[in-house]
């Protein structure tokens, strides 16, 4: 099969190699997709560039998301499962072959049903960022009628969480840096959006009654976190770019807010199922639509690192 594979970290254009190799075989509780399109995550240039530290077997084929249809099963999985539409998740975790190929192999619950009404392209932005969104927002239960901050409202994690978030009859504000931005928060839901560069960004986010942040940048928004927080504020960190924050305990001890750090790695498996189980209620009833995205064949693999790791606005996807 053709694929897209690294065998040491590095930059994009240095490190990647395009060529065929062995099509891999589910084993026990495996499923086989046949790729239609992969994903593009921060997370996946971090693990190839090596911000993140990694082990090789050999060679990595990159990426977590993607979408496809089951072509084979391994023992243990029912038959049935093959000819079906699915939405990858975690595919690179572990495992080398990840979803820039034209095949790859995962375990079964990693390959989730794909309803008919969904586009493959929709399917391919799910995974990594809908997963981690749904954790960060109903990872300690119910948030209706509750006012949710979505930090980072038009990126991959924060355009989903609003759209979840309002799903779940939330009130969403949502920040942004930018005009266009802006309207990419206010079109998946988002009843007020701030520019956090506009001077008086905190007075515009105060008096709101935030009781959840869904926090992208810690060390970067935390000051303004704590203007505006009141007793029982959870924020919520799914990220960890930018130099570590300094924790200023007493004001954390007066605003008697609550941080909590995830990776989705190493969340709570029963915690993981319940987010996955949100993603997919919300998949079929509609709730979840396609984000500005950018479509480059898997050739462009390099380049599709570089518009990801320099903060495009847009999900990019990779056609295999």
């Amino acid at each position: 099969m053709f694929a897209a594979r690294f065998e040491k970290t590095g930059p994009a254009q240095d490190v990647f190699i395009l060529d065929q190799v062995d099509t891999p075989e589910p084993s026990e509780g495996q499923v086989r997709v046949k790729i239609n399109l992969s994903g593009v995550n921060p997370t996946d240039y971090k693990g190839r560039s090596g911000v993140v530290p990694r082990t090789f077997d050999g060679f990595q084929i990159p990426h977590n998301d993607g979408s496809g249809v089951i072509d084979a099963v391994g023992a243990g999985v029912d038959s049935q499962r093959i000819g079906e539409r699915v939405w990858i998740m975690l595919a690179a975790n572990g495992n080398r072959f990840g979803t820039a190929a034209e095949y790859c192999v995962v375990d079964s619950q990693l390959a989730r049903p794909l309803p008919d009404s969904a586009s493959f392209e929709l399917g391919a932005t799910l995974g990594v960022p809908a997963v981690t969104a749904a954790y960060c927002l109903f990872s300690d239960g119910p948030i209706a009628g509750q006012t949710v901050l979505v930090h980072g409202g038009a990126g991959a994690v924060g355009r989903v969480a609003i759209e979840l978030a309002v799903w779940a009859g939330a009130r969403v504000i949502a920040t942004v840096s930018s005009e266009s931005k802006a309207q990419t928060a206010s079109d998946a839901g988002a009843q007020i959006v701030v520019n956090y560069t506009d001077s008086d960004a905190i007075a515009q986010l105060s008096g709101h009654g935030i009781s959840r942040v869904i926090e992208v940048n810690l060390a970067a928004n935390l000051e303004l976190d704590l203007a505006i927080s009141q007793p029982g504020m959870k924020i919520v960190c799914y990220a960890a770019d930018g130099p570590d924050p300094v924790l200023p305990r007493r004001a954390l001890m007066t605003a008697c807010a609550t941080l909590e750090f995830m990776l989705l790695y190493n969340v709570e498996s029963d915690k993981l199922r319940e987010s996955v189980s949100m993603v997919e209620e919300a998949l079929a009833q509609g709730a979840l639509t396609m984000p500005p995205h950018k479509l480059l064949p898997l050739s462009q693999i390099a380049a599709a690192h570089d518009l990801v790791e320099a903060g495009s606005a847009q999900r990019v996807l990779l056609q295999v």
